[in-house]
């Protein structure tokens, strides 16, 4: 399981290593994860964690377009940068560039109900402390 946390919301996920074991495998490498989540510029509902042009080793898997809320995406780069996407709401990944297909590979169990605050508060506020950690 993956705890979530930034300021007062804490989420849970689950890690879909059977949907997208080299993703997992390569976000497993990354963690504890210390960073900032900025709220989407064209994707909608959702915030991000930017990584530049971070060479994380996967390709698509278990990739989509139109996350739910709490489906987490893991973007690997190539028409946009790194990133990870954390949708609140609706959803339709993309960058300046155009339509985006990001790895589906940890879904929000617990704390579904705080995503929307937790978008608002980084529309409205700005980039947020978020830390990723395993369990």
């Amino acid at each position: 399981m993956l705890d979530i946390s930034s300021g007062e919301f804490r989420f849970v996920a689950r890690l879909e290593e059977e949907a997208a074991g080299a993703t997992v495998t390569a976000f497993r490498r990354l963690l504890p994860l210390e960073s900032r989540i900025i709220h989407a510029r064209w994707s909608g509902e959702a915030c991000w964690i930017p990584f530049g042009d971070l060479d994380v080793g996967f390709g698509p898997e278990n990739a989509t377009c139109y996350p739910a809320p709490g489906q987490i995406l893991f973007y690997p780069g190539g028409v946009s940068e790194t990133e990870i996407l954390f949708p609140y709401g609706a959803t339709s990944f993309a960058s300046k560039a155009g339509a985006l297909a990001g790895n589906h590979f940890a879904t929000v169990l617990e704390g579904v109900d705080q995503l929307p605050d937790l978008g608002r508060k980084a529309l409205w506020e700005g980039a947020q402390a978020i830390l990723f950690t395993e369990t």
